[in-house]
């Protein structure tokens, strides 16, 4: 079980990475911060953007906040994510990570992986 910020910072992003090769663009590669856009022209409910975000990891004062758009934009996904993660959940798509434990690593890839087939399915990346 992973207690120290830095460390599951940094083990977050390392989660994260793969998905740079996969079509995501990194915005921020710091030792506090890395996100990950989609730099596609993309319609979300009638507007046009030039981009949209994918996730991003980054250490805040008291936690590591795991930014996850794909649950803001389909809350339909939130029914695939297990209740550990989901008990981390503050707001609509940020969850504030204290302790990462193999099991809650999992559900984040595991995660990442759904929304990344979102994305894909739209024609997001």
């Amino acid at each position: 079980m992973k207690t120290d910020l830095v460390e599951i910072f940094q083990t977050i992003r390392a989660s994260l990475q793969p998905y740079a090769a996969k079509g995501f663009a990194v915005r921020n590669n710091t030792d506090a911060v890395y996100e990950l856009w989609s730099e596609q022209e993309v319609e979300i409910t009638g507007r046009k953007y030039d981009e949209v975000f994918f996730v991003s990891v980054c250490i805040l004062k008291n936690s590591v906040g795991f930014y996850f758009m794909p649950v803001y934009i389909e809350p339909e996904l939130k029914k695939l994510l297990q209740p550990d993660l989901l008990k981390l959940l503050k707001g609509k798509s940020c969850f504030h990570v204290t302790k990462l434990s193999d099991e809650l690593l999992n559900q984040i890839v595991n995660a990442l992986e759904t929304g990344f087939t979102l994305y894909k399915q739209k024609g997001w990346v």
